[in-house]
This record gives structure tokens, C-alpha cells and sequence, in this order.
């Protein structure tokens, strides 16, 4: 079996280790034969080639990291894209997928092969003399790995040719390109125009405006650490380092394990993280639109976690924007008086202006904004005119494969057309797309382990597609709104249950106590009892996936048992184990073990009543099929 991987990113380079490892997993089947392509210099995908000054992930080391190659655990929470970049560069070494990597090589055309099959036309620049060569490679599957993040989207701003600097984040690299005494706007309020507005504001600038559609959601990347009663002077532990949220804000026990249908299929358990999550901003900030976000809340329509992604890089950049509309309400100074959480300190007269988007930019090169009804456009019209000497889009990107060819043996589908999972379509599993989902709170690289996962086994175990039943789909998708650019949107563990659920590789509580007990080599004792405890209250780890099934890895009980084990031991506090744990695991379990109960009696009380009910059932049969049998009568006179 031959395969073409398009694209050198994490998705890319996971999707190959699987395939050039596959035959170590399915003892019946041959080495396969993979090529990579990629048209960059190195490996990294964006984190080697779109990154800026002071770049950091926003999803920690414990989930983005890949099951069977771990960081090195002195290494921070959040690593930095150069150190990811490199943790990359390391993969390659360690699964020796050098040799199956072609770099500055250009992916021009892929069409179908009559009879079955794909050929790749590819174009190869030499690194040293810069000559180009052109090939084709023909091969019986295709994984397109080219991420999200592939075509700048810019969109249309009236005017925009008269400001002096303009440009897409993909090209900003670094704060000297502010300039100095420099009026800069940003548009967009996701991670990165929230990241480049923080730049912006900490440089040498005269001003700083973000511009936001319908706001954003600001979330913390580590637990909260309110202070208790600060009116006693009590103040945060500077040195205390807390949790990142993404491996701990979901207990999965009766989230997405165990959940029953009725529960898993409707907004039920959204709504319980939705109402606790505004109830938790309000008490530890004053605000429910997110932690210490005083403005550019999202409308009311959109404002539910189960549509909508959590902006993580917001906390530094929101001490900026909420100073000038913090309240001081007399509920407020109580509430903050019992429960507050620490604000950072910034330089007097420093602050960054939310705006609403802009309309136009006139002769006079003033950006204009429009009237959205809400307290930052008022702020704005009292403001002097905003004139910018530099112009940042961070408005995202779209994706496109100008690749792809159609002819009389068929079209190519896009990732929207994927209907398995949002990775492959039932008709076709030849061509899979991995890593073209986006979680609302989590990480790409891991569902893309889990994504080339099940689309290997599609290829080498094609029976198994049967089994993936459609209706599955519905709970962990996002509720995209109409006409909304992103609809690739997925809740991350309940997406990575459902992928380890089609693999077969999701393990019980007895697997898991089973694992641990059995353990060869173990880092530590105890194995027996802590791998139940993450199983149940700690993230949905790729690696939790691999204790079992076609893809079950000897190193994973260690890794969870050593490794994962402080995602549990380094929670404190009433917030850190009650609120994240305890409550959501008692709440949606007491309601999912109610259902089971109920549905288990009825069914009981159906077998019990089978023997008196016979008789009645019987006779309501007969009458059946007497009424088919005189309608026949009927329909021969007839005729």
C-alpha cells in the first residue's frame, strides 16, 4: 500500500509515524509505503513558519503533546512555538520519518487514477542549487494535512489604501514593526489579534485599537486563584503556579463517559457548563462575559459555550482593555471584598481601545466605526479620531486546495464534505482530512492522533467504517450559527471519546484498574488506584487511548501514571478539586445513573408483564393480519 501525506505540521507528521508504524500494530499487513510533502523548508507547519515575537501556546504540554513522545517534564506548562517547533523536529527523530519527508516540495496537482487511486504531481526545488524538478507519485490513499491556517482571510475595508502600513498577522513578526509614536489597529479579537493588540500596547506605541465583530470570550489558560476575603489584606501567592485549565475543567466521568443518550444527545450538559462557568466569572471577577472582561461580551444569541471558542491569550491583554469600564457598583465593591481575582498592574495612561468594527476609512485617513449599540462605540465617538499609521489584520484564514482536480474519474471532496467524523466520506476513506477541526477549548494535535488513528484503520480495516453510525455526531459537534466562517467546531473530550470509541480503544474502570495492576516496568507503585482517578476526573489524554485497542502501547500506563499524574496532585483548593471535579461528576451522574435506573426498570417490567400481555398481543396480531388478508380479498375483485 502506497500513501501521499500533503503537509508538514503536527497533523502531517503524526499521520505519517502511523502509517510507517502501522505493520507493528496489524501483524497481517506490510510495511506501507509513505511519502510526505512539503512545500516549506522544514517541518512545523505555522509554528515554524507564522510565528512572532513571544509566541506561546495556548493549550498546555500535558494535552498537545503526542501520546508516545513526551516533552521533557522540566520544561514550563506552555511552551513556547519555538520549543514546540522543536519538540516536532525531535518527533522526526525519534520515529526516524526523515527519510519519508520531502521538503521544498510543492504538491502541484493530485487527480484520480483510472481504476482506482490517486497520482500526485509534485514540484522539488534542490535546497542547494535551487533547481526544480517535477514528478509524479502514484499511490491508493491520500491524507491532505495542510491545516487551518493556509490562505490570509482579508476582507474588504473601503479606504484601507490610506493608511501608510498595512498588513495580515502572517507576516507581523515583531514589535520594532509598530514603529515608535505609532497609531496601530488591529482587526480581529481571536487569539492572535488579542496576542498582537498585547505586543502593541507593551511597545513604544502613541495608541492601540482592537476592533471585534461580535466580541470574544475571555478565558483563563490556568485554574483561577481568587483571593479569599481581600479586605483583610490578604493577597495572592505570587509563587503558586497553577493548573492549566485545558487538562482540568471537565471531569469526564459522566461527561462524556457513561453519559446517558437522553442527556449526551440534547444541550443538557452544555448548559450545565454554561450556567457554571458565568456563574464562576462573576464570582471571582464581577462579570459573567469572562474573567475580568468588562466589555466586548458576545451577543446574547451566540453567548453559550456550546457555540462558541474560548479565547485563552485574552488575560494578559484584558487589564488593558477593561480599565476603563470596571464598575464600582455597591454589589460590586462587597463581592470583591469577599472574592476577587488578582489584577494585573498597568502603566498609567496605557490601555487598549475596544472598538467595533470598522466601515470605512475617509479622505482624511479617519476610521470610521460601526454603531453596535454597546458601551465601546460611545467610548469611541468621545475619543479623538482614530487615525492608524499601521493596520494589522488578524481576520484569520480560509482553506483552499488549489491541488485538487476533477476529470471524468471523479471530484475530490473538502473537509466539509467529510461525513465520518469530519475526517473522511463514507463513499471514498481514501482521501482523509486530518486536523480540520478547531475544539472550543483545547488542542488540534492530539484529535489529529486520534483522526489518523481511525483513518488507518479505514484503509487497512475498511469493515469498520460500517460501524460509525451517523447519529453519533450530533453532541460533540459546536453549534455553529448561520452564515458563520467557522463551522469546523467540536468539543475536544467529547470528539477524542468518540474517536477512541470507534477505534474500540476507550477503556472501562476495570480495564484501566486492570492496566495499572498489571503494569510491566512500572515508574511508580500505586498504578493500580491513580489510573482510575485520572480516568475519571482528569483530561481525555490521547495516551489514555492507548492502554487499549488496535493502536494499545506498553508506555501509556507510565505516562498517565507518572507524567499526567500531576494534572490530578497539583490541583488545590475548593475551586481546583470541588468545583472541577466533585460537583460536575455528582450533578450529571446522579442525572445519567437516574436514567439507567429508570430505563433498567422498565425494561424489567416489561419482561415481567411479557407472559400477561401475550394474549392481548396474540389477538391484536390476528386482527392484523385478517385486515391484510380482506384488503387482498378487496384488490382481487377489484381487479
Amino acid at each position: 500500500m502506497r500513501v501521499a501525506v500533503i503537509g508538514a505540521g503536527p497533523s502531517g507528521l503524526v499521520t505519517l509515524k502511523y502509517l510507517k508504524t502501522a505493520h507493528q500494530y496489524f501483524p497481517m499487513l506490510k510495511p506501507i509505503e509513505a511519502m510526505l510533502f512539503e512545500s516549506e523548508s522544514t517541518v512545523g507547519g505555522v509554528f515554524s513558519q507564522r510565528v512572532y515575537e513571544d509566541a506561546e501556546l495556548v493549550s498546555s504540554r500535558f494535552l498537545t503533546s503526542f501520546s508516545d513522545f513526551r516533552p521533557n517534564e522540566d520544561e514550563p506548562d506552555f511552551l513556547s512555538a519555538e520549543k514546540y517547533a522543536q519538540y516536532l523536529r525531535g518527533y522526526c527523530d525519534h520515529f526516524d520519518l526523515w527519510p519519508d519527508i520531502n521538503l521544498s516540495t510543492r504538491v502541484v496537482s493530485v487527480r484520480r487514477r483510472p481504476g482506482g487511486g490517486h497520482v500526485v504531481h509534485y514540484r522539488r526545488t534542490d535546497a542547494i542549487d535551487g533547481s526544480v524538478s517535477e514528478m509524479t507519485y502514484e499511490c491508493d490513499a491520500i491524507a491532505v494535512c495542510t491545516g487551518l491556517h493556509v490562505v490570509p482571510n482579508i476582507p474588504a475595508l473601503p479606504g484601507i489604501e490610506r493608511v501608510p502600513v498595512v498588513k495580515h498577522s502572517v507576516d507581523f513578526k515583531q514589535r520594532a514593526e509598530f514603529g515608535t509614536n505609532k497609531t496601530v489597529v488591529i482587526l480581529g479579537t481571536g487569539e492572535t489579534g488579542i496576542d498582537v493588540a498585547h505586543l502593541a500596547v507593551t511597545s513604544q506605541t502613541r495608541r492601540v485599537v482592537l476592533c471585534h465583530r461580535d466580541g470574544f470570550l475571555g478565558a483563563p489558560k490556568r485554574i483561577p486563584n481568587p483571593v479569599w476575603f481581600p479586605i483583610l489584606g490578604r493577597k495572592a501567592n505570587p509563587d503558586r503556579v497553577e493548573l492549566p485549565v485545558d487538562v482540568s475543567w471537565q471531569a469526564p466521568l459522566f461527561d462524556s463517559m457513561y453519559l446517558h443518550p437522553l442527556i449526551r444527545d440534547n444541550l443538557f450538559t452544555w448548559n450545565v457548563y454554561d450556567w457554571g462557568i458565568k456563574v464562576s466569572n462573576w464570582l471571582v471577577s464581577g462579570t459573567y462575559h469572562g474573567v475580568d472582561q468588562w466589555v466586548g461580551g458576545i451577543s446574547k444569541e451566540r453567548f453559550h459555550v456550546s457555540k462558541l471558542f474560548f479565547n485563552k491569550g485574552a488575560p494578559k491583554a484584558l487589564p488593558y482593555i477593561s480599565a476603563p469600564y470596571r464598575k464600582s457598583t455597591l454589589i460590586e465593591r462587597i463581592r470583591s471584598s469577599i472574592l476577587q481575582m488578582p489584577i494585573d498592574a498597568i502603566p498609567a495612561g496605557r490601555t487598549i481601545d475596544l472598538a467595533p468594527w470598522p466601515t470605512h476609512i475617509d479622505a482624511s485617513g479617519t476610521l470610521h466605526f460601526s454603531n453596535n449599540g454597546k458601551p465601546e462605540y460611545e467610548r469611541m465617538q468621545s475619543l479623538s479620531p482614530t487615525k492608524p499609521d499601521v493596520l494589522i489584520f488578524a481576520t484569520g484564514y480560509r482553506q483552499e486546495f488549489p491541488f485538487f482536480q476533477s476529470g471524468e474519474s471523479g471530484h475530490y471532496p473538502v473537509p466539509a464534505d467529510a461525513d465520518v467524523r469530519s475526517i473522511f466520506c463514507r463513499d471514498d476513506p481514501s482521501v482523509g482530512f486530518i486536523g480540520f477541526v478547531r475544539p472550543g477549548y483545547g488542542a488540534i494535535p492530539p484529535l489529529a492522533e486520534l483522526q489518523a488513528q481511525l483513518w488507518l484503520l479505514a484503509q487497512v480495516a475498511p469493515e469498520t467504517v460500517a460501524r460509525l453510525r451517523d447519529e453519533d455526531d450530533n453532541h460533540w459537534r459546536l453549534r455553529a450559527q448561520p452564515g458563520a466562517r467557522v463551522t469546523y467546531g467540536v468539543d475536544h473530550e467529547t470528539y477524542a471519546y468518540q474517536l477512541a470509541l470507534d477505534l474500540g480503544a476507550a477503556p472501562g474502570l476495570f480495564d484501566v484498574v486492570r492496566a495499572g495492576w498489571t503494569a510491566r516496568r512500572p515508574v511508580r507503585s500505586g498504578l493500580w488506584w491513580r489510573l482510575p482517578v485520572i480516568w475519571a476526573a482528569g483530561a481525555q489524554f490521547t495516551v489514555k487511548f492507548r492502554l487499549m485497542g488496535p493502536f494499545a502501547w506498553d508506555g501509556a500506563v507510565n505516562v498517565l501514571g507518572g507524567e499526567l499524574w500531576q494534572t490530578i496532585s497539583r490541583r488545590r483548593g475548593l475551586f481546583g478539586n470541588f468545583v472541577l471535579a466533585v460537583v460536575p461528576i455528582t450533578l450529571l451522574g446522579v442525572f445519567s445513573l437516574g436514567l439507567w435506573i429508570i430505563g433498567l426498570f422498565l425494561g424489567l417490567l416489561m419482561v415481567l408483564l411479557a407472559p400477561v400481555t401475550w394474549p392481548f398481543r396474540r389477538r391484536a396480531a390476528r386482527v392484523k393480519t385478517r385486515g391484510h388478508g380482506d384488503a387482498y380479498h378487496d384488490a382481487k375483485m377489484v381487479c
